[in-house]
């Protein structure tokens, strides 16, 4: 099955410029496919998120924020995979399967909700036969120490907040066909 769609604009296009810093992997690359590990349990994978490495922020930084969106869900507005806030300062990484809970964020971060309903990563599972979706995994460099948000805020919320606090971003677009 085919929905046979045009391909969703970068969404951080849309928004407003940032200064761009690092981020690297030892789990996904860059416009190549995700590997299962990363992929949700429902569509026949083990749904951990993957490590994350960045590095360069910009001066000012005070947290970070990592999420992952898919511009190419079959709806209106994309679909959150994972939003872990308030991230301290001194973290440059997160490990394979950070993702998993809070308690296995650094002290202070936590996440809000994903599109799946769950306060974890959530991994790809795009419908079988869809076209290559994007998994934009971002790092935000924030100007305070902490969002003005909790674990009941939903992505939307989140990422209207960084609109405001968002120093610069560091983005790893790889991508997944079910």
């Amino acid at each position: 099955m085919s929905l046979d769609r045009p391909v969703a604009p970068d969404p951080y296009e849309l928004l407003p410029a940032a200064a761009s810093f690092t981020v690297t992997s030892d789990d996904v690359r860059d416009g190549e496919k995700l590997d299962r590990k990363h992929v949700h349990d429902s569509a026949g994978g083990a749904n951990s998120s993957p490590a994350l490495s960045w590095s360069g922020a910009p001066e000012g930084t005070k947290s970070f924020v990592v999420t992952c969106f898919d511009p190419d869900a079959p709806i209106p507005g994309g679909f959150w995979h994972w939003v872990a806030v308030n991230i301290p300062l001194g973290t440059g990484s997160l490990v394979t399967g950070a993702g998993d809970s809070d308690a296995t964020l650094p002290q202070g971060a936590f996440h809000v909700r994903n599109d799946m309903g769950a306060h974890a990563y959530a991994g790809a599972a795009p419908p079988e036969g869809d076209q290559d979706h994007r998994y934009y995994f971002v790092v935000h460099a924030v100007d305070v120490e902490a969002l003005d948000v909790d674990g009941s805020a939903s992505p939307a919320v989140v990422s209207f907040n960084l609109a405001f606090h968002t120093l610069g971003r560091a983005v790893l677009t790889p991508t997944y066909r079910h």
